[in-house]
This record gives C-alpha cells, structure tokens and sequence, in this order.
C-alpha cells in the first residue's frame, strides 16, 4: 500500500501534474455480477455495477453500504466516463458514528485503462471532526486490484508540481 502518489491530469490544452500524498482512506470493493445491468445503442454502451465492501483508514472505519453503482458510459468515440456513488457507514477518528457520501469521477480515452487508474472524489459527511478536510475537495483517488481484490484508495492533494499549457 502507497502512502503517497503522483498523478498527471491532461485537459484540453493544459497538463497538470499534482503530488498526493496522505493515504486518507482504503475501500476494498466487492461487486455484483449477477447485478450488473447493461444497455447499448448506437451511441452508446451503459453498464451500471452494483457494489458494497469495506473502508479502513487513519480517519474511518466502516462499510461501503452495499447501494452503491458505478456507471460507465462509453461513446462512439470510445470515451469512457465512470462515475460511482455511494455511501459509507462506520465511526471517524473521534469514535463518532458518521456517514460518508461518495461521488467518484473518472474518464479514459481510446479505450484505455490504465492500471492504476485515477479519479476526482467528491466527498459530503455529517461528521463534525470530517467535514473540515473531507469538504475541501482537495482529493485524487486511484484503484489498483491486487491479490484482496479492487482497491480504491483517496489521497489528500498537497501540491500541484507543474502545469504545461
């Protein structure tokens, strides 16, 4: 498991590169096959994965509660867009009983998928000790699969090394 990580955005006509480092959380995801619903068109193909599993990390300790979909939407250009939701139950660092709300976008181009992969997390929580670094939009998020199974771990951004336009 990394601590730290650097990971390189390209946009348009700007590439960043931003260094992550703080390992904030550690989900270890369980998918459902016999949920999966496909859908494909000619503009496009749709599959949506249901999942569930669990998170360990400095700040929480809990589950991912077993409604989350990740929906993926490839075009005819072979653009992937990801985006995952859900919702995590379990006790932050203070030993408070919380919630975590989990949106986590990701986009791949020319039918790529690279391992890992990156992500932009956005994070809501009603924990009052989170809410301070978990709503500062601030993350990168990476899933990489080893021998346990998928990981997606979130690091806390800390600085953006270079930007090239």
């Amino acid at each position: 498991m990394r601590a730290n990580m650097v990971h390189s955005i390209t946009g348009g006509k700007t590439n960043m590169i931003i260094k992550a480092e703080n390992m904030i959380l550690d989900l270890l995801v369980q998918t459902d096959p016999k949920g999966i619903v496909e859908l494909e068109s000619e503009a496009s193909i749709v599959r949506m994965i249901p999942f569930a599993g669990t998170v360990s990390g400095p700040l929480f300790q809990g589950i991912i509660e077993p409604c989350g979909v990740d929906t993926q939407i490839t075009n005819a250009a072979d653009v992937r867009h990801m985006s995952a939701r859900y919702m995590l139950t379990g006790t932050d660092h203070t030993g408070s009983s919380c919630h975590i709300y989990v949106q986590n976008e990701a986009w791949f181009t020319n039918g790529a998928r690279p391992r890992p992969w990156h992500s932009v997390p956005t994070f809501i929580t009603d924990s009052k000790a989170l809410a301070p670094i978990l709503h500062s939009n601030s993350f990168i998020g990476e899933g990489i699969r080893d021998d346990e199974g998928l990981h997606i771990r979130f690091y806390k951004a800390t600085q953006k090394v270079q930007q090239i336009r």
